[in-house]
């Protein structure tokens, strides 16, 4: 192996070596877009460093290159005839010079190594880099998002989704990936849809890194654990005339042949029918139920299917001025309040928060980011879940004056105390970033949810809006149709107990997944205690 191709052999080599070791970190990067931000600007720290490598190869090269042609006149003369050559005393000197110092200094150059410094600046850096568990991750981000606003493979490969303003492409190395994420987990469903548009790319004539026979073999056994006999066998034999020596497809075609015709001789039919020759695509194949009753009525309130309110509803509607009671602080200026909806009654705030104030939540909570957590019915203990896909911190009121001033104006307009209720919880979503279907109260199976905290059930929500989102990330409420959009500034309110106490099981809401853009937002969870004059009981369990 010559010295250049082992200097990139060794490069190499560091370069996965480094990315190996990152895998180590459990960074949960992807679900936060407020902290993937700083890998843009690494990458590009990155980039300038490796260029800085290539220039250092170049310099050294060309300088090789020079003392190479100069010996290579030099040695033809001399070559003719040595004993003349060396007759002239200068010559024998510079002679002994060069392969006693100067041939000496051309070894050093050669042997330095100025991938060091790229090597050394990827180490710096690779603590922070996404690991296997982030591109699994981001990858079964992409599939939720198919799945929620009901976009196809396509869409996503040539980048056209609502609102973006930035075209992004994915090749076929890329589909295939996203494919073999899914089949690793079983999920032969988007593993057909991905390995489907790989195919396609590839048929269409774009180059890649795997082979077509590749893509066919994790393609047509996905189709098969569809249940779809005929387009597996036709896949596969087309996968045998590409590679007739293929390990696999010979046996599985026959395997597929022999579960066919059973199944033909089962149904008392002779013949064999075509396979359909439409292309796969989204709405081929059912897509498997899940763990989540309401996951149609849910997905169908994000994509803005939800039920609208008559006009007898709407004319129940207002928006109004409020004072807070006559509140001193909000006399002056009485908060704006819109209706969302009757019946649970929510609340939208106009001008809740400022400009100033949403960078400075973020700027405090940003560093203290962390993936956001559950807690779990059983034990009360906090752990995180493949359901919610946020990162979010917790700011206390001391820490600044904009919290504190955030604090009582949460207060004032509310009516409720904001003495008992938890901090203030900044989230911030990631590639996707979602809360399927919750509850903000514990209910009666959950005793110990809250238990630690000594102020009771949560009793009442406040969501402030940090951030618009060009697409998706609605608040919906599955139980009666209600999907409330982000608007950067507002904020809305709704009780999750009635004044008995009892949980509204109407409150049931999610954060739909973010389809384009980052969210940002941050809650304030009352809880029972400390509103007892506030908010009096009531006389019956449902007042």
């Amino acid at each position: 192996m010559g010295t250049s191709l082992r200097k990139m052999h060794f490069l190499a080599v560091s370069i996965w070596t480094v990315c190996c070791l990152c895998c180590g970190v459990q960074a949960e990067i992807f679900s936060s877009i407020g902290q993937m931000t700083d890998l843009i600007f690494t990458e590009r720290e990155l980039v300038q460093s490796l260029k800085e490598y290539i220039q250092a190869e170049e310099s050294k090269l060309a300088a090789v290159k020079n003392w190479a042609n100069k010996l290579d006149m030099l040695t033809r003369t001399s070559t003719s005839d040595p004993e003349g050559f060396l007759a002239h005393p200068v010559n024998a000197y510079k002679l002994v010079k060069r392969l006693n110092t100067e041939w000496s200094e051309l070894e050093s150059l050669v042997l330095h190594d100025p991938s060091d410094g790229f090597i050394s600046n990827i180490s710096v850096h690779r603590q922070y880099f996404p690991d296997e568990e982030d591109e699994k991750g981001a990858a079964k981000a992409l599939m939720r998002l198919q799945d929620t606003y009901h976009l196809d493979s396509e869409s996503f490969s040539k980048g056209k989704l609502p609102g973006v303003r930035y075209n992004a492409f994915l090749t076929v190395d890329d589909c295939f990936d996203m494919g073999k994420t899914a089949y690793n987990e079983n999920d032969y469903y988007h593993s057909v849809l991905w390995m489907q548009q790989a195919l396609r790319q590839m048929d269409a004539g774009e180059e890649s890194k795997i082979s077509k026979a590749e893509v066919l073999d994790y393609l047509s056994y996905s189709v098969y654990q569809m249940g779809d006999l005929r387009r597996a066998i036709e896949l596969t034999r087309r996968l045998v005339f590409i590679d007739p020596s293929h390990q696999r497809a010979g046996g599985n075609l026959r395997y597929f042949e022999q579960l066919l015709s059973k199944e033909l001789m089962e149904r008392g039919r002779d013949n064999q029918e075509p396979a359909d020759e439409k292309p796969i695509q989204l709405g081929t194949y059912e897509r498997p139920k899940d763990y989540l009753p309401e996951r149609e009525i849910y997905e169908s309130l994000c994509r803005g299917e939800g039920v609208k309110l008559t006009p007898q509803r709407l004319s129940r509607l207002f928006c109004r001025y409020q004072d807070g009671n006559r509140n001193p602080r909000l006399l002056l200026k009485p908060m704006k309040e819109e209706d969302e909806w009757d019946n649970p009654h929510i609340v939208r705030y106009l001008e809740a928060l400022s400009d100033e104030e949403i960078e400075k939540i973020k700027e405090l909570a940003k560093p203290r980011l962390a993936r956001a957590t559950v807690r779990d019915p059983k034990t009360g203990v906090l752990t995180t879940a493949h359901y919610r896909v946020s990162k979010s911190a917790w700011l206390e009121g001391e820490e600044d004056p904009v919290i504190a001033r955030v604090n009582q104006r949460i207060e004032d307009v509310t009516g409720l105390s904001v003495d008992t209720a938890e901090l203030l919880q900044v989230a911030n979503y990631g590639v996707g970033g979602q809360y399927e279907p919750h509850y903000d109260f514990s209910r009666r199976d959950e005793p110990e949810a809250f238990k630690s905290l000594g102020t009771g059930n949560r009793v009442a929500t406040y969501l402030n809006y940090m951030s618009d989102v060009e697409a998706g990330g609605a608040t919906v409420f599955p139980d009666f149709g209600a999907a409330i959009k982000p608007i950067k500034g507002t904020a809305v309110f709704w009780y999750n107990l009635f004044r008995s106490g009892e949980g509204d099981y109407r409150t049931r809401h999610a954060a739909c997944p973010v389809l384009v853009g980052s969210k940002w937002v941050s809650n304030k969870w009352f809880h029972e205690r400390g509103q007892e004059f506030r908010r009096p009981c009531g006389l019956t369990e449902v007042d």
